[in-house]
């Protein structure tokens, strides 16, 4: 391998065969007996991750894409099925050293294989002693809302105007002129003449005429409204010995 493999790196990491294929998730990280390095990984595949088959880590190096083993992802799938329970049996690393065509190690003097001691990957997950820290923010955009109802309508009102219209009126004047002694005989009795006069008064007629039109139009206008909300955030505190707190 380029370089060791922390377990705490290993966790959760993806998988990945020579091909590019994606096989799972490293579940567990299995140590070796006599180096106590990262020897095998067991990799969560199947529905929701719920089956776990052991990956050898020989020839494997890690990058930003995940653990590149150097195992295809047809020999994953045929692994011998053996529970992930803390510990491999020199049974069980025998089958998994030859399935995947691997030298088997030599028995130790205790009568244990050299490479079967399984460490959980737990155990490198309680070494990184990482945190997150979170926080809330707040999300602000706009909706559309009715604020009400504009109505256009006409009605009918009566007032009063005055006109002033020039009229005419006959009246009667008496005109009078002499009479000669040649105008001929004259006699005396009782006369009368009638005189029609006419006199103009004003005529009222009302007809009904368009004088101006109106309309309703919508217009946006934009302007600008402040909003206020409470967010809740996380913050470090660390104690030391001393029961010296430091935040940040």
């Amino acid at each position: 391998m380029a370089r060791t493999l922390q377990p705490q790196e290993l966790i959760d990491s993806a998988v990945v065969d020579p091909a590019g294929n994606k096989l799972g998730k490293v579940g567990n990280v299995y140590l070796a007996d006599a180096t106590h390095q990262p020897e095998w990984i067991t990799v969560k595949t199947g529905l929701f991750g719920t089956k776990e088959s052991f990956v050898p880590l020989s020839g494997a190096h890690t990058d930003k894409d995940g653990v590149h083993v150097q195992v295809d992802k047809d020999s994953v799938s045929d692994a011998p099925r053996i529970d992930a329970d803390g510990h491999l049996s020199p049974e069980e690393s025998t089958q998994l050293y030859q399935h995947y065509g691997l030298p088997v190690p030599r028995m130790s003097p205790d009568g244990r294989m050299g490479r079967d001691k399984a460490a959980m990957g737990e155990r490198g997950k309680r070494d990184d002693r990482t945190m997150t820290r979170s926080e809330e923010r707040l999300n602000v955009g706009t909706e559309q809302v009715e604020t009400g109802h504009v109505r256009l309508r006409k009605y009918v009102v009566t007032e009063e105007q005055q006109v002033t219209v020039p009229v005419r009126h006959e009246e009667v004047r008496i005109e009078r002129e002499p009479i000669t002694r040649g105008d001929g005989p004259a006699e005396i009795g009782e006369a009368e003449q009638d005189v029609v006069l006419h006199a103009e008064k004003p005529l009222v007629r009302k007809e009904t005429v368009p004088v101006e039109r109106a309309r309703l139009r919508k217009e946006t206008v934009s302007d600008e409204q402040t909003v206020s909300g409470k967010v809740r955030k996380e913050q470090f505190e660390v104690t030391d010995d001393d029961r010296k707190h430091r935040r940040s």
